[in-house]
């Protein structure tokens, strides 16, 4: 199989794609990971990549297909792939439907998670740290005894700039943008499957499994 999957931050993506990878015994690829090891290893497009990413700059889109590109046609990539971030950019998606076409596959659906944008807000701007020790809290999952306390040292706690309401904001109407215009694209095609991504994560992976049980039926969404 050959999978998408789709969601805006917070949506639990990194999470559901290494569980089904595991499962199905998918390569897992997210361009993170990607570009990382691509620069580990030194090669010519990881040294470009890192270029732009040692200055903040997004990684264009001809060196993230040109490394996705090499990166799927390594042996590990024969079973399958569970693609998470990737594509991001319709030119994107339409050079990975040219590039497994030429190796007689395709995309066999796209899971768009969906999860209310209020609840991403909360997951996303929930977490506070202390700068005295530390230690790491999240109102939803692991909030401290006393609001913005740290329950170890008792210091004020404090919120880092990229979890500030503001700037998740905006975070998300950048990343809303192009996963609707994707959703959009794999929609034509008869390829996307819109799974509810609320609840607990065992459950969320349950829809996911029924959303690919059901790719063949036409069935547009698993709740």
């Amino acid at each position: 199989m050959q999978i998408i999957l789709l969601g805006l931050p917070g949506a639990g993506k990194g999470t559901q794609a290494k569980v089904l990878a595991e499962r199905h015994g998918l390569l897992h690829i997210s361009t993170g990971d990607m570009f990382r090891q691509a620069a580990a290893e030194g090669t010519d497009l990881g040294r470009r990549a890192q270029e732009f990413m040692s200055r903040g700059e997004l990684v264009p889109d001809e060196v993230t297909i040109a490394m996705l590109l090499e990166r799927i046609a390594r042996p590990d990539a024969a079973a399958g792939i569970m693609l998470d971030g990737f594509p991001r950019t319709i030119r994107q998606a339409e050079a990975l439907d040219r590039a497994l076409g030429e190796r007689g596959a395709q995309i066999d659906v796209v899971l768009y998670m969906q999860v209310p944008e209020a609840l991403l807000m909360q997951r996303l701007t929930g977490r506070w740290s202390c700068p005295s020790c530390g230690a790491i809290y999240h109102e939803l999952t692991n909030p401290p005894k006393r609001s913005r306390v740290c329950d170890r040292c008792g210091a004020a706690l404090m919120q880092r700039e990229d979890d500030r309401p503001e700037t998740v904001q905006a975070r998300l109407d950048t990343n809303r943008a192009w996963t609707e215009a994707l959703a959009a694209y794999y929609g034509k095609q008869g390829k996307l499957r819109e799974v509810d991504g609320t609840g607990e994560p065992g459950k969320v992976t349950a829809r996911l499994e029924g959303a690919l049980r059901g790719a063949g039926s036409g069935a547009r969404g698993v709740r």
